[in-house]
């Protein structure tokens, strides 16, 4: 990204489970397939991940119609387990994703850099989307 301060988006959600059931669930890619999408039309049919500094991952995400799809991906820059992962996506912006455990709930964190193209609102609308997709997922298989 070309700008020297880019935006950063913060969206959180807390979910009923402990931080070790919601790493996982964030990290499987079993799991990532079920829960990476912002709405009902949309889906990942494929997702890669090598939980590592330096590992790379990746998800292909669809429309369900076919009609428009992109790869999500990027490289892993920190992973400590149960606590914080960061990576830098193909375009170059930073996100970073806390795990803090609060019993038997665990709030999740994610920061990002934002994209030139769309309005900061509906990136932000969209992730807390995909993370309150998230939060759904991993409290119901509790």
């Amino acid at each position: 990204m070309s700008t020297e301060n880019p935006t950063k988006i913060t969206v959180e959600a807390i979910v009923q489970a402990p931080v070790e059931r919601v790493w996982d669930y964030w990290t499987q890619p079993e799991h990532i397939k079920q829960w990476n999408n912002a709405s009902e039309d949309w889906h990942t049919p494929h997702a890669e991940n090598d939980l590592r500094a330096g590992g790379a991952f990746s998800s292909r995400m669809e429309a369900k119609d076919g009609s428009f799809g992109f790869d999500f991906g990027g490289v892993y820059d920190e992973v400590s387990e149960h606590e914080r992962i960061a990576y830098t996506l193909g375009d170059g912006r930073k996100v970073a994703i806390d795990f803090i455990s609060q019993g038997e709930a665990t709030r999740v964190v994610e920061t990002f850099e934002a994209e030139q193209t769309n309005a900061v609102e509906m990136q932000q609308a969209g992730w807390q989307a995909i993370l309150d997709n998230f939060k759904k997922h991993a409290e119901a298989q509790g």
